[in-house]
């Protein structure tokens, strides 16, 4: 299914502001959520996703108060719950992607599942397989694809033929829920052309 003509009222918001714009939907977290890797996204009408693909078109902006930590963060979210207490979720760090600085270089790319296994979490224990490296940037549209089965996820970016990330033991398992497009701190995010396969 794609979703080429989204309003802005046809979503559902969680933690974020939503506004139309001429080629999609610009999204913004909500400023008195200060955690990283919370619930905030927004959320696609009426889907029930369990395995499949998702692809969609991301621009992520830093906004004008952005911290000096803040790393463009936007991505895709599933198998939200129905009270948005769990969820899994890819996504890119647009300023990471062509820095001379090897250890943000390989921190473009993320997998994280909320609320336990966040991307601190996993720093925290020495658990790295879960970011990666990409060619991206800020202020340019950033091709992201998920495909799911069952616990295992693959991550592409830009029409790559391998995956960024290959995630075999997604923490939340063979489950289902909701799809929607995720911002974290800083973030003046876009989308456009969604699609679910």
């Amino acid at each position: 299914m794609k979703y080429n003509q989204l309003k802005a009222s046809d979503l559902v918001c969680v933690n974020v502001a939503v506004k139309a714009f001429a080629e999609g939907i610009q999204v913004i977290k909500n400023k008195k959520i200060m955690e990283f890797d919370e619930n905030t996204y927004v959320k696609l009408p009426d889907v029930n996703f369990h395995d499949g693909t998702i692809k969609v078109k991301v621009l992520s902006r830093l906004l004008p108060d952005a911290p000096e930590f803040a790393r463009g963060f936007i991505g895709i979210a599933f198998r939200i719950n129905e009270d948005d207490t769990a969820f899994e979720s890819f996504y890119v760090r647009p300023t990471n992607g062509r820095v001379c600085d090897p250890v943000r270089l390989h921190r473009a790319c993320q997998y994280f599942s909320y609320p336990g296994y966040t991307f601190d979490y996993f720093r925290r224990n020495n658990i790295l397989k879960y970011e990666n490296a990409a060619d991206i940037g800020l202020n340019e549209w950033i091709q992201l694809k998920a495909i799911i089965k069952g616990s295992h996820g693959t991550f592409y970016v830009n029409d790559m033929d391998n995956p960024v990330l290959d995630v075999s033991d997604m923490k939340l398992g063979d489950s289902s829920g909701n799809i929607g497009i995720f911002v974290d701190i800083g973030t003046e995010g876009y989308f456009k052309d969604i699609e679910i396969l």
